[in-house]
């Protein structure tokens, strides 16, 4: 995910400062703090980034992300912890 985000930063130009900070708090927390990886997401130039992250560790690590963010920044982050789900299906009727 750190890859793909460099590759979007550094060969289609498409990400930000902003941005770039988020994905940079989470590599610092790493595997051992339970934050498996980060990207941006959407289309760029602002906005949001995706990060896989361990369940036991969501609260801690989105508290650590939205005060790092706002430290670095001065900008207070909105953060939204989901779970994965099955996706689109077909629904019999």
């Amino acid at each position: 995910m750190y890859a793909s985000h460099a590759s979007l930063r550094d060969d289609y130009e498409v990400s930000c400062q902003e941005l770039d900070v988020i994905v940079k708090i989470a590599e610092d927390i790493g595997c051992g703090g339970g934050v498996y990886g980060c990207r941006m997401t959407g289309g760029g130039f602002g906005g949001c980034v995706v990060a896989l992250v361990k369940t036991d560790a969501v609260d801690a690590i989105t508290k650590k992300i939205a005060a790092d963010y706002q430290a670095r920044t001065g900008i207070e982050a909105a953060v939204f912890a989901s779970r994965p789900a099955a996706g689109a299906t077909i629904i019999q009727v």
